[in-house]
């Protein structure tokens, strides 16, 4: 009796072994199962993974802090990674192809220059040639205006109205020339009339009939002008210097009177 007692002991000492059915869907039934014994094995799961998901901690030892100052650092000539060694033909390489790239950045950059110089140019004359047109369909007018003031019927608003119009043409450009006494010039002057005279070296406009326009270098009309050349006086001959012979007459020369007289 004595010796069964320690058995009987350990016996009740064991654990009880405890079985939880976790399924969801009742076996028997077939229906969905809400049991405390689900809920509480659902949260015993995770309750037991973070106990054995804890990790035993690790002491590390003690180091001894060392200021940034007394920290020694690379000394001149070396850095953290070697350099790569770069042979002399690459370098060369490098160097032709740098200045290819430079003269055809030059290149590029004169020709936008250029370019940029040849649109102003373009620009300009167009401007030019725009206020040209404008200003040659009003040459008529402008005539008619000197024909009214020669003739004395410019007066009043009419000249007013006469002088403002000049003088916004002659500001945008226009100039007027076609001048008594001024030389003859055929790039801008055209002769309708020519006369001699000896009072003029040369040939010089005496007459205007119509005057003429230019428009900064262009020539929008030529003025028409009567011009007068130069004419040589008779002179009379010097002493000594012998006459003329008369031409023959009826195939016999004349008579010299000092040699009748001889």
């Amino acid at each position: 009796m004595t010796e069964r007692q320690p058995e009987q002991d350990d016996e009740q000492r064991q654990e009880p072994v405890v079985v939880r059915d976790r399924r969801k869907i009742d076996p028997l039934t077939g229906e969905l199962r809400q049991s405390e014994d689900v809920a509480e094995g659902e949260a015993a799961e995770p309750a037991e993974s973070a106990e054995s998901s804890e990790l035993p901690a690790v002491e590390f030892p003690d180091v001894p802090e060392t200021p940034l100052a007394d920290t020694p650092g690379p000394s001149a000539g070396e850095g953290i990674v070697d350099e790569a060694v770069i042979p002399p033909s690459s370098v060369a390489e490098v160097e032709k192809q740098l200045e290819e790239r430079t003269a055809d950045l030059q290149r590029v950059q004169a020709e936008y220059a250029n370019y940029r110089r040849r649109v102003d140019r373009e620009r300009e004359a167009m401007a030019s040639g725009g206020k040209a047109s404008v200003v040659t369909d009003l040459l008529p007018l402008l005539d008619d205006l000197e024909r009214a003031q020669a003739h004395g019927d410019l007066t009043g608003a009419f000249k007013a109205v006469a002088d403002k119009l000049t003088g916004v043409l002659e500001k945008a450009g226009l100039e007027s020339f076609g001048d008594t006494g001024e030389p003859f010039d055929p790039s801008v002057h055209e002769a309708v009339q020519h006369d001699t005279s000896p009072e003029v070296d040369g040939p010089t406009v005496t007459t205007v009939l119509r005057r003429g326009y230019r428009f900064g270098d262009r020539v929008l009309r030529a003025a028409l002008v009567a011009v007068t050349d130069h004419e040589p006086s008779a002179e009379a001959p010097a002493e000594g210097q012998r006459q003329p012979v008369d031409p023959p007459v009826n195939g016999e020369l004349p008579i010299d009177a000092d040699e009748n007289a001889r």
